[in-house]
């Protein structure tokens, strides 16, 4: 495994974050439906969701390997736009990502971690079931009937 590095993002990385985050949901234009909302992120969104939450980048050796946004809910930390360049998946970056959203959830006294799975990507659901996500709910987007995305929250032991 590569050494890998995180660092908290601030305004300054927003540029950083977009640019991560369009690339690696790159492979999901045109396949999901409905369409992921990362194509539609910009700097503005960007810089607000750090700004409201915050972030973790990756770096591998020197390079921006991935990042992950959270924004905090009623009791927990929600976990978003976890993105890891295509090259550097399979290396442990986005464990350290999910990881490390863990963490700050604990320092802000949080019980849980929660997120949300495409129901077209049941590799991620089970990666992150893995990690010790459990299902919570489904959900569909505006305009669908059918289930679109799997709730999933990872319990955090106090203390």
């Amino acid at each position: 495994m590569p050494a890998i590095t995180l660092c908290t993002a601030t305004e300054a990385d927003t540029e950083q974050i977009l640019s991560l985050i369009l690339n690696a949901f790159e492979e999901y234009r045109g396949v999901l439906n409905p369409p992921s909302g990362a194509h539609r992120e910009t700097l503005d969104t960007i810089r607000t969701k750090i700004i409201e939450g915050g972030g973790f980048i990756a770096y591998v050796d020197d390079t921006a390997a991935g990042c992950v946004l959270y924004e905090p809910e009623t009791d927990a930390l929600y976990l978003g736009r976890l993105a890891v360049l295509p090259d550097f998946r399979k290396q442990g970056v986005a464990h350290a990502l999910v990881e490390a959203v863990e963490t700050r959830a604990r320092e802000l006294n949080l019980s849980k971690v929660t997120l949300g799975v495409r129901a077209q990507l049941p590799g991620n659901r089970a990666f992150f079931e893995h990690l010790g996500f459990q299902f919570v709910a489904t959900g569909s987007h505006d305009g669908h009937s059918e289930p679109t995305f799997t709730k999933l929250e990872k319990p955090l032991p106090s203390g």
